[in-house]
C-alpha cells in the first residue's frame, strides 16, 4: 500500500490481511492501491444577490475492470479529494460483493447546501456537470446521490447532461425522478437493502422471530427509511440522531412523524400520535450522538457518515450488532476493537448496496427504454442481495472471520479474477498456470 495517512489509507488498511493471501496476484494489489483518475474542478457560482463564489468539486475512478465507474455524489463543506478516494474505494468493493458489472467512483462539492437558496444549488449542481462532461456518461461513469443530494437534483444533472451533449442519454445518471427515467422503489432502497441484510444475519442465527432494540445515529434518507421499515416489521426502534443530537423512548419510537416533524420544524422531537383534531408529543429523553452510540441496545445502525466509531469511542459501544448503512462509519482501529470484544460488526460494503443495486437496474431500465413495477424492483432487489449475502455469512462463519473480512475477500477476489484475466505477471513471464 502506498498510503500512509487519512481516510483512503485507513480503508486500504482493512485490506491487507487479504492482501497476502495467495488468490490476490501481486499486479492486482498494485491496482488497488490507488484510484485510476481524480479529476478536480473550480465550479464559479452567481449567488442570488448577485456576487460570484467559487467552489471545488471532485469526482474520483477507483477503478473500472469489471465497468463503468458507479457512485454518488455528495454536498457537504468537510468535503476533501482523500475522503472522495475513499468512498470511491469502497464504491468498487461494494459493486463486486454484489456481482454489478461496474467499477467504482465517488464524486462531491465542498460546499454547505444549507445555506444555499434552490436556484443557488441548481445552478451549482448543473454547473458540476458541465465541469466534468468529458469524464461522465452511461459507459464510462454513472453518478447518483449520496449525502445533501436527491433526486431532484439528480434530475438537474441529468437535464444539464441532456442539454450539453445534444442528446437524451438517461443512463448518464441514477437515482433521477420516476418522470425523468428514474426507478420506482430507488428512494428507499439502500434502507431496504440494509434492513434485508440484518434480517439474513438475524434469521441465521436464530433470532428471527425476536424484536430487537435499535438505535439509529444518522436520519437522513437511508437511516429514516431503514427506520421505518424495521420498525413496521416490529424492531423496536428506540433512539434516533441527526447531526444536531439525538431522542431516545425506552417504548420505542415510530419514525414516520418524526421524520415529518422533523422537515416542518427541522428539529428531532418525539412522534407525534393524532387522533381527529387533537395531537400529541410523546415524552422523549434527548441525548448528545455520543451518548447514542453508547446505548445499551441489541442493534447500533450507523448511517451518518465515516469515522463515527473510532479507538476514542469504541469501548463505549455496548450494542452486540453493528449495522453499517453509512461509508466507513467504524474505522480500521475500532474495527479490530470491536473484533476483539467480539461484537458483531455488518460492514458497509455489503449492507448498504442496496442502493447501488437498485441504481443498476436504473441503468438498465434506461438503457433498455422499458420499466419494471415497484413489486418487481423489491422482487430482483431481495433476489440479488439475498443470495449476495448468504455468500458472505457463509463464508465468514465456514472460514471462522469476520463479516467484513468475509465480504472485502468476496469483493476484491472478483476484482482480481478480472483484472488478471487479461493477463498477469504470472503470465507475461511464461507461467500460463496449466
Amino acid at each position: 500500500m502506498t498510503r500512509t495517512g487519512g481516510l483512503l489509507a485507513d480503508a486500504l488498511a482493512h485490506l491487507k490481511p487479504l492482501m497476502d493471501c495467495e488468490s490476490i496476484s501481486e499486479d492486482a494489489r498494485r491496482r488497488l492501491s490507488q484510484p485510476n483518475r481524480a479529476v478536480e474542478v473550480e465550479i464559479p457560482l452567481r449567488m442570488d444577490d448577485g456576487s460570484l463564489r467559487v467552489f471545488t468539486g471532485w469526482r474520483v475512478l477507483y477503478d473500472n475492470t469489471r465497468g463503468p465507474g458507479k457512485g454518488g455524489i455528495r454536498f457537504h463543506p468537510n468535503v476533501t479529494v482523500d475522503e472522495v478516494e475513499a468512498l470511491s474505494f469502497w464504491m468498487a468493493v461494494k459493486c463486486a460483493v454484489v456481482d454489478l458489472p461496474f467499477g467504482g467512483a465517488k464524486g462531491g462539492i465542498c460546499v454547505d447546501p444549507k445555506q444555499l437558496s434552490r436556484l443557488e444549488l441548481e445552478r451549482l449542481s448543473r454547473g458540476y456537470i458541465r465541469a466534468l462532461l468529458d469524464v461522465l456518461g452511461p459507459d464510462r461513469d454513472i453518478p447518483a446521490p449520496d449525502v445533501n443530494t436527491n433526486e431532484t437534483i439528480m434530475g438537474w444533472m441529468a437535464d444539464e447532461y441532456r442539454q450539453a451533449a445534444g442528446q437524451h442519454r438517461r443512463g448518464v445518471i441514477t437515482g433521477k425522478p420516476p418522470g425523468h427515467g428514474g426507478s420506482l422503489g430507488r428512494t428507499e432502497a439502500t434502507g431496504r437493502g440494509a434492513l434485508q441484510v440484518l434480517n439474513i444475519w438475524e434469521r441465521r442465527n436464530g433470532r428471527g422471530d425476536a424484536h430487537p432494540t435499535i438505535a439509529v445515529q444518522g436520519f437522513g434518507n437511508a437511516g429514516y427509511h431503514f427506520a421505518r421499515l424495521a420498525h413496521d416489521a416490529g424492531y423496536r426502534v428506540v433512539a434516533i440522531a441527526d447531526s444536531r443530537g439525538a431522542i431516545y423512548r425506552e417504548e420505542g419510537l415510530d419514525p414516520l412523524p418524526i421524520w415529518e416533524r422533523k422537515h416542518e420544524a427541522k428539529v428531532l422531537s418525539g412522534e407525534i400520535y393524532c387522533e381527529a383534531s387533537v395531537c400529541s408529543e410523546v415524552e422523549v429523553d434527548y441525548l448528545s450522538n455520543e451518548e447514542l452510540l453508547g446505548l445499551d441496545v441489541d442493534i447500533l445502525v450507523l448511517a451518518a457518515l465515516e469515522n463515527a466509531v473510532t479507538e476514542q469511542n469504541v469501548d463505549s459501544v455496548r450494542a452486540g450488532t453493528i449495522l453499517e448503512i453509512a461509508n466507513g462509519p467504524v474505522n480500521n482501529a475500532a474495527d479490530r476493537r470491536l473484533e476483539e470484544r467480539g461484537l458483531t460488526v455488518i460492514p458497509d460494503v455489503l449492507a448498504n448496496s442496496g442502493g447501488v443495486i437498485v441504481s443498476h437496474m436504473e441503468w438498465v431500465q434506461n438503457r433498455m427504454g422499458d420499466y419494471w413495477s415497484e413489486t418487481e424492483i423489491q422482487q430482483r432487489l431481495g433476489d440479488r442481495l439475498g443470495d449476495q449475502a448468504d455468500l458472505v455469512f457463509a463464508r465468514a462463519v465456514g472460514e471462522d472471520e469476520s463479516l467484513r473480512s468475509a465480504a472485502y475477500r468476496q469483493g476484491i477476489e472478483r476484482i482480481a479474477v478480472a483484472m488478471d484475466g487479461l493477463g498477469s505477471e504470472r503470465y507475461f513471464c511464461g507461467d500460463t498456470g496449466q
